[in-house]
């Protein structure tokens, strides 16, 4: 059963079925394909949204390492008093509450991948701790002295310009190009906009309920959503098309009237002749459907 699931991701995560046949979404699948069966570094840089962590799955599943586990670590969520016990584990007795030996994530990935998203917002104490994980392929639990050896491949992610964070002395330069062996550059989805449709259906083909018809997109709705700029990409594209099937109520099209966009960056970000046709009415249809 692990075995059949674990196949079950390797084709899902496959770059043929990644939506998104846009020319900018070229290099992407080619760079895929020439990292994958190694065991190099790779670095996934892009706006926040993007689908990184996506590309990143796409690489491991694609590698010799895609029997393994591959564990996420969201760089910016853990707070710095448990980061260190999180990533490398702790013994028993090492702090308040630590009643028995526990395995890091990095113990866990051995024989797989780790990826460590939003690595640019990790404190620098924890970058040098990361930084002699991929020199020495080593460390040690918390509370431990015995060092632990692992055999993880590292992908990292971020949606800051790290080039910028060395000069500044925010981010270690040693482990910059430590993590920067093979970078890969998502790009926004409205440099992309070809993908904008596609990707459209497929969210709503994920979020209908199950036995629902799955309306259509008519071209007024694929042209308003054509003309925004979505500064929060994909991850956004999914909040509007998930707010459309709500507006829609089992219609079987859905039109500008029904696509809202998120209420903060459509002020900001959005030109006035660019908003929908009927987008004042969205949100007092949705709370209508909410009560």
């Amino acid at each position: 059963e692990n075995q059949r699931l674990r196949r079950e991701l390797a084709d899902r995560y496959q770059p043929s079925n990644i939506v998104g046949n846009s020319r900018e979404m070229a290099p992407v699948y080619e760079m895929i394909g020439q990292v994958a069966q190694s065991d190099a570094t790779v670095l996934i840089r892009g706006e926040s949204g993007t689908g990184k962590e996506l590309i990143a799955q796409a690489v491991h599943y694609g590698s010799r390492r895609s029997e393994g586990p591959f564990i996420r670590v969201n760089c910016a969520a853990l707070p710095e008093s448990l980061i260190e016990s999180e990533l490398f584990g702790h013994e028993k007795g090492a702090f308040s509450g630590a009643v028995q030996q526990r395995k890091g994530r990095f113990e866990r990935a051995s024989g797989g991948t780790i990826f460590l998203d939003e690595i640019g917002d990790m404190t620098q104490p924890t970058q040098t701790k990361i930084l002699r994980v991929l020199q020495s392929g080593a460390f040690q639990r918390v509370g431990g002295n015995t060092p632990v050896t692992v055999d993880a491949r590292v992908i990292a992610a971020t949606n800051q310009p790290l080039e910028a964070a060395v000069a500044k002395k925010e981010f270690r330069e040693d482990l910059f190009y430590r993590l920067n062996v093979f970078p890969i550059e998502m790009p926004p989805l409205r440099e992309r906009r070809a993908d904008i449709a596609p990707l459209a259906f497929a969210m709503l083909l994920r979020h209908v309920a199950k036995g629902d018809r799955v309306p259509w997109i008519g071209d007024a709705a694929i042209a308003t959503l054509a003309e925004y700029p979505w500064p929060g990409n994909v991850r956004e594209l999914e909040n509007v098309m998930r707010r459309a099937l709500l507006l829609s109520q089992g219609e079987s099209e859905i039109g500008p009237e029904h696509i809202v966009f998120d209420m903060t960056a459509r002020a900001v970000d959005k030109p006035a002749e660019a908003q929908p046709v009927a987008a004042a009415e969205g949100p007092a249809k949705l709370s209508k459907i909410v009560q």
